[in-house]
């Protein structure tokens, strides 16, 4: 039901205008579902439909209009009767649910709207019925979202609790549209616990590595080095949910088949391997494998002091880390552009979605969002993919690609207080909401009060610490600003994405004067991504100051070609640092590099 697309009817003979509540029914993840269990599936389905058509639509006067396979299209006489009808769906759905195992159970995402449309025979045509389809995208499973229309024919906490959303942009409409969230009627909240981050980041196992005629360390080594990939794996790879060591331990020394350790662990990726060597030097031979294909993604023979490994100072874990990361990405990013959206995976559109936006090309950035969409549409209530997605339109105005910087400005803004409100505790939306709000709308004060928010909750988010120690850099505060930006570096050192971090840490270093560090870091930040404005800005500058005048010339000719609309005025009107010392020292830089006035 995702692709109904009602069109606005023509001139037809026996139509007739009428006010109805329209009430729009999905199944959350339908194809999956369908995928898993297709004679279950549809069979409990249509019992269940069948229920729903006698029980509760005789009880409320509702009229079932269609089935669309995986959803219902229902109008009703009033909006108090569609929105009985709509909880006791959902209610009754709940109860059903209760029998099946958690990977088959049906969630039902609804939208609701109240509007004249036009009724033809067993059929309803307008305006009104897309726009029910449209509040549906904005739920969650198990929700109801509703139109401002519903909302004003309804009383709060007689009829059903309700849920300002604010205004909400959604396909194919130019306005946004004032939604509401609709649960039962009584104190408790009208939204439960978020999704588990589970549904949003593949799962891997490290098995304990085997020994193959090393010295008699009876597994030791391999149990070390297995411990210390998951640890690390745990706090660098926040893509990643990583299986507990005690849970792989339990496949030490077993000869268990990729499928019996996937199926155990629950683990889409395994990574296993063996080693070999004295007490002094160690081979390690590892590979990585997809648990659904059996494929190996990734193989490679490391070697390292065996001392280094145990006191956790070698290069070999780190090396194992970052090609673990880098191919776990690289076949998400396959996976999101070669299958078919609705058959992908929540994580794999989530990964791919950040991967090809931080890429700076037009058509990636314009494909990311695509897949962020795609993956709210799916009814994924959870804060992330809100969260970046609003990252994505501060992204969009800073590279200048922006034809409308207000909108994406109070778009940036609405989907962190939308992720916020989801979670007021999730660390990475508190630092995009700083981002945007530091970026886009130079309110120092909220950026700040939120990132120090996201390091409270978690101190090792080294994308607050980046983002915090640029706020401090705007304000040319260099002392604090190089301080966190380094701790940011320190946290992250195989992130996907370092020439971000090494583009910020490039402003960092100049507002406190390191400007020759400033140079290394943006000519290995552009080694990376040469797509990335703000970093031929800050190597501008740098260059200037260390007195490589044509070297500055020749970087902001590259920047005017990748943003060509750049004025100094501009830029100025647009910066955070305007009003700081380090803004009018690089506006007269930019100037003097040949950036137009």
């Amino acid at each position: 039901m995702s692709a109904l697309e009602l069109a606005e009817p023509g001139p037809r003979h026996h139509m007739a205008w009428a006010k109805r509540a329209i009430l729009l029914v999905d199944i959350v993840g339908s194809v999956r579902l369908i995928d898993h269990d297709e004679v279950g599936i549809i069979s409990d389905w249509l019992d269940f439909v069948d229920r729903v058509q006698h029980d509760t639509l005789l009880a409320n006067s509702g009229r079932l209009i269609k089935n669309l396979g995986d959803g219902l299209l229902i109008d009703f006489d009033d909006v108090r009767s569609a929105v009985s009808a709509a909880l006791a769906i959902q209610e009754a759905r709940r109860q059903a649910n209760a029998a099946r195992p958690a990977a088959g159970q049906i969630q039902l995402r609804m939208g609701l709207e109240v509007s004249d449309v036009i009724v033809e025979g067993n059929d309803v045509l307008g305006r009104g019925v897309n726009l029910a389809a449209r509040l549906m995208s904005l739920a969650g499973p198990g929700e109801i979202v509703v139109s401002q229309h519903v909302r004003d024919g309804l009383t709060a906490g007689l009829d059903a609790d309700l849920e300002d959303l604010g205004d909400c942009y959604v396909r194919n409409l130019p306005q946004p549209v004032r939604a509401y969230r609709v649960g039962p009627s009584g104190p408790q909240p009208v939204v439960g616990p978020s999704a588990a981050l589970d549904d949003l980041a593949p799962t891997i196992a490290v098995v304990p590595f085997t020994s193959r005629g090393a010295a008699d360390d009876h597994g030791l080594i391999g149990e070390i080095l297995a411990e210390e990939l998951i640890r690390r794996l745990s706090h660098e790879a926040s893509g990643l949910r990583v299986v507990s060591r005690l849970s792989t331990t339990a496949f030490s020394g077993r000869d268990a088949s990729l499928d019996e350790i996937a199926t155990h662990l629950g683990a889409d990726y395994v990574l296993s391997g063996a080693y070999r060597g004295g007490l002094a030097t160690l081979r390690l031979c590892v590979e990585l494998a997809e648990a659904r294909s059996g494929r190996i993604l990734w193989s490679d023979s490391l070697a390292d002091k065996v001392a280094a490994i145990v006191d956790g100072e070698g290069e070999l874990v780190g090396r194992l880390l970052a090609g673990v990361s880098a191919a776990v990405t690289t076949r998400e990013l396959q996976r999101s552009r070669t299958q078919p959206l609705p058959t992908l995976r929540s994580y794999t559109l989530l990964m791919g979605a950040v991967s090809l936006m931080h890429r700076l090309s037009p058509a990636d950035f314009d494909e990311a969002h695509r897949l962020l969409q795609a993956l709210i549409d799916r009814g994924v209530h959870h804060p992330l993919p809100i969260a970046w997605l609003g990252y994505w339109h501060v992204l969009r105005v800073q590279q200048g690609w922006s034809t409308d910087e207000a909108r994406d400005t109070y778009m940036a803004a609405e989907c962190t207080r939308r992720a916020l409100d989801m979670d007021p505790d999730n660390s990475l939306a508190l630092a995009i909401n700083g981002f945007a709000h530091v970026n886009l709308m130079k309110r120092f004060d909220i950026a700040e009060e939120s990132y120090e928010r996201a390091l409270e909750i978690n101190p090792s988010n080294a994308l607050a610490w980046l983002l915090k120690g640029t706020l401090h850099a705007f304000r040319s505060e260099g002392p604090k600003a190089v301080d966190h930006t380094e701790r940011a570096l320190q946290l992250s050192p195989l992130d996907p994405h370092r020439y971000f971090y090494d583009s910020l840490a490039t402003t960092a270093c100049l507002s406190n004067g390191e400007d020759e560090r400033a140079l290394k870091l943006a000519q290995r930040s552009l080694r990376a991504n040469r797509k990335h404005t703000s970093t031929w800005r800050v190597m501008t500058i740098a260059q200037w100051r260390l007195g490589r005048f044509d070297e500055a010339r020749r970087s902001a000719l590259e920047l005017m070609k990748l943003q060509p609309s750049l004025t100094v005025g501009g830029w100025l009107k647009a910066s955070p640092a305007a009003d700081f010392p380090i803004g009018r020292v690089a506006a007269e830089i930019l100037r003097k590099a040949g950036v137009p006035e």
